[in-house]
């Protein structure tokens, strides 16, 4: 009988590309935060990151993809256990407005989301795990989740886009009541109406 004990393995040391985006990426959380997306430079993120710009370049390919990766946007989505199912719509569409209206950062994921692989998957991801949930709470037909919510995200990610990003002179225009009125009925059908 052997008193030798087993030689503990050894956990694979990190690999340095690992180190890298992880410092690349803070350094870029950092920078967006203070400096917002417009302002934030590859060459001031690299520099905060102590690496080259090209490393940056290597794995993000631009500004437009390391913001995506960077970003996490919790939409703080509204319990709906304690809205009436009635209600849905309205609360959805002023808690949007109040994310549009208080966050930079999700107007420049939306900005970048239009142009930009990296973005638009993010803006999917972000939806699909925030909003399906949400959908799923109250529409009347399991299989049709999915499309009630993408159909909500036409709206929202419409309103936004129009409002906050191309700033069309009749959208900017509008007065909050006003958007709840026009886009609540519509969410609300889209969440809740029997299926045509």
């Amino acid at each position: 009988m052997s008193d030798a004990s087993p030689t503990p393995t050894a956990s694979p040391a990190p690999r340095r590309s690992d180190a890298t985006r992880t410092a690349i990426l803070d350094a870029a959380r950092e920078r967006f935060a203070t400096d917002g997306y417009e302002r934030a430079t590859i060459r001031a993120i690299a520099k905060d990151a102590n690496i080259d710009p090209s490393m940056v370049m290597r794995y993000y390919g631009n500004k437009e993809g390391l913001f995506a990766a960077a970003v996490a946007v919790d939409l703080k989505l509204p319990d709906l256990d304690a809205v009436p199912r009635a209600e849905v719509g309205r609360a959805l569409v002023s808690h949007f407005l109040d994310m549009w209206e208080d966050n930079e950062v999700l107007t420049a994921l939306l900005r970048v989301g239009a142009t930009n692989q990296a973005g638009a998957e993010r803006m999917q991801q972000i939806f699909r795990n925030q909003l399906l949930p949400i959908a799923q709470k109250v529409c009347p037909d399991p299989e049709q989740v999915p499309t009630r919510a993408a159909l909500c995200a036409t709206q929202v990610l419409g309103m936004a886009l129009t409002r906050y990003v191309l700033r069309f002179p009749p959208t900017t225009a509008l007065v909050r009541q006003e958007i709840v009125a026009w886009l609540a009925p519509t969410l609300q059908r889209y969440l809740t109406a029997p299926s045509p």
